[in-house]
């Protein structure tokens, strides 16, 4: 039950926003027994985000997992976050933060697992 929140200074058309999500979905696969199966994805392009001081590309990725995940892990996913933010939305890898939460109640389908 992962979810991944992108906010970003940079507008996000339609495109690149399907581009976005299909590499996310991808990507969370990399923490074991996560798959875009139960990936919940939300994009916010065009926001008011200063880093450094200044209003150049930015991005923040919130990532919220049932359970825990590995420092391994989650190394490997802050990697393909941000080359991904690079490669798809022109934000530099050092312009990109990533937030991880981890929960032990998370509901669906009316019900908590």
């Amino acid at each position: 039950m992962p979810y991944i929140e992108v906010k970003t200074n940079v507008a996000v058309e339609k495109k690149k926003s399907e581009q976005l999500k299909d590499a996310l979905g991808s990507a969370i696969a990399l923490i074991p027994g996560k798959s875009e199966r139960w990936l919940m994805v939300g994009i916010s392009g065009g926001e008011t985000i200063y880093f450094s001081g200044n209003d150049l590309p930015c991005a923040m990725a919130k990532v919220s997992i049932f359970g825990s995940a590995e420092r391994e892990y989650l190394e490997k996913l802050t990697f393909a976050i941000c080359k991904k933010f690079s490669e798809i939305l022109g934000i530099p890898t050092d312009r990109t933060y990533v937030r991880y939460q981890f929960c032990d109640d998370w509901g669906w389908n009316g019900s908590d697992f």
